[in-house]
């Protein structure tokens, strides 16, 4: 993982809370924060950046900002993303610094859906204003079947995302808060009330 200064406090916005979602692929963590998101108006999706290619109907500029190879790297030397990393071979995802200045300028709630990585380190940089979340799935097991039902990626492609996992969650007590996501309308009710909480600055 590699995080780029980011100076919150000499910009000419204020710094407001952050909502860090983490999860292994298929956890059920991006059905989650877009629920979440229709509840509370506060709450403002910060677009990460990457440059794979869009998956099913993913939109440029909605769900990523889908970059070539060269222009993430050229982002890199210019200092323009929060954090950034290389996740699979020669896959990178970053959190630009612009989203952050964007939501805050409008005083909401910054939503992160990262990689673990990104999420334990978005959270030592943000600190008290941050609440970081990891949604565990019930078993690797589960985790594979989901990836293959959602018919998203190719074999290989989900066998690393296991794989993958498997270290992913080994960073869950690194999170503030863990939601288990073996019923996801009990994960949905559960959410909603950490994040009310959050919103409302009242000890969770």
């Amino acid at each position: 993982m590699n995080c780029a200064p980011f100076n919150f406090y000499n910009t000419h916005f204020i710094m407001n809370k952050v909502l860090i979602f983490s999860a292994p692929s298929g956890s059920g963590k991006t059905t989650i924060v877009h629920h979440l998101l229709k509840i509370f108006p506060q709450l403002e999706f910060s677009i990460s950046a990457t440059n794979r290619a869009p998956r099913g109907e993913e939109k440029n500029g909605v769900d990523y900002y889908f970059l070539s190879t060269e222009e993430f790297q050229k982002k890199i030397a210019q200092n323009e993303f929060l954090e950034w990393e290389n996740v699979y071979a020669e896959k990178y995802y970053g959190t630009p610094k612009s989203e952050a200045e964007r939501i805050w300028a409008k005083n909401h709630v910054m939503v992160c859906d990262i990689d673990v990585k990104g999420g334990v380190n978005i959270k030592k940089i943000v600190g008290e204003q941050a609440l970081a979340i990891f949604i565990q799935p019930p078993s690797v097991e589960v985790l594979r079947e989901r990836l293959t039902t959602r018919s998203t990626d190719s074999p290989e492609a989900i066998e690393c995302r296991v794989q993958k996992a498997q270290e992913e969650l080994s960073y869950a007590s690194q999170f503030d808060v863990i939601i288990m996501n073996d019923n996801l309308e009990n994960a949905l009710r559960e959410a909603e009330q950490i994040v009310r909480a959050f919103i409302n600055s009242v000890q969770i």
